[in-house]
């Protein structure tokens, strides 16, 4: 098989596990404080329309739980698979080789560009919460916050390994890093606010967040994690001498008599 189908089907398998770890534990853990929200609103809305004008929802919350786990483990697969693309951009001439540190840098590298940075800038919100008149503007924050993310770490990333290369000392490599980090998540505060109103209890707000930070930091650490394991074990497979045919074996049972 192909060493590039290899590494992407290490990465859809890692990503499918840790999508489906991080949906089972949100299951568990986080739809509580999301049920609750989910009651809030819809008392809210009760108390502020008739009950001619309530619309029966679409898919029950038992069916939303299932959709959760499905959503997340498939946003793994998709995850796995871009990881690998990039695991195999950076190190394409050696993609076996320390697999367990390679990845759990890319790892750290992903989680605070694509979540943890723009998360810093829109903490993740119960569902119901804010204007659905401001759905596509917030998405676009979002996008944006990401971009900015991106970009910082790509940055920090490329001068750590300029001034590695230059044979900088690692207090150097780290300073700068962290500089670059810092100016990023300056660069956040420059997109505008969210202005919806959090009509939600500061407790149960809080707690949806810290929820959101555990599962996102699951989904990570996991694909992290199973990629840096299967890429080991593929290592360790490659050392391995290569079997004999039966007639090599032949012609070695011969040569030692």
């Amino acid at each position: 098989m192909s060493p590039v189908i290899t590494l992407l089907a290490r990465g859809a398998t890692s990503g499918g596990v840790a999508g489906l770890l991080s949906g089972a534990f949100s299951y568990l853990l986080a739809e509580p404080s999301m049920d609750r929200a989910v009651r809030l609103e819809a008392a809210r809305e009760a108390a502020e329309h008739s009950a001619t004008d309530h619309h029966a929802e679409v898919f029950s919350r038992a069916t939303q739980h299932v959709g959760l786990v499905v959503a997340t483990t498939a946003t793994g697969l998709a995850l796995g698979v871009l990881f690998a693309a990039v695991h195999l951009f950076l190190h394409r001439r050696a993609p076996h080789a320390d697999a367990w540190p390679r990845a759990m840098r890319l790892t750290a590298a992903g989680f605070a560009a694509v979540w943890l940075l723009p998360f810093v800038r829109y903490p993740s919100s119960p569902p119901g919460v804010g204007d659905p008149g401001t759905v596509g503007q917030r998405t676009l924050a979002w996008f944006a916050a990401m971009g900015i993310g991106l970009i910082g770490v790509v940055l920090a990333w490329a001068l750590h390994s300029h001034l590695e290369s230059r044979g900088a000392g690692a207090p150097t490599r780290q300073l700068c890093v962290a500089a670059v980090l810092v100016a990023a998540t300056a660069a956040l505060f420059t997109l505008p606010d969210n202005t919806d109103a959090m009509d939600v209890p500061a407790g149960l707000l809080w707690e949806f967040r810290l929820w959101s930070v555990a599962t996102a930091l699951l989904l990570w650490a996991a694909l992290g994690a199973a990629f840096g394991l299967l890429g080991e074990r593929a290592a360790r497979r490659a050392l391995l001498p290569a079997p004999e045919s039966g007639a090599a074996r032949a012609r070695t049972r011969l040569a030692a008599r």
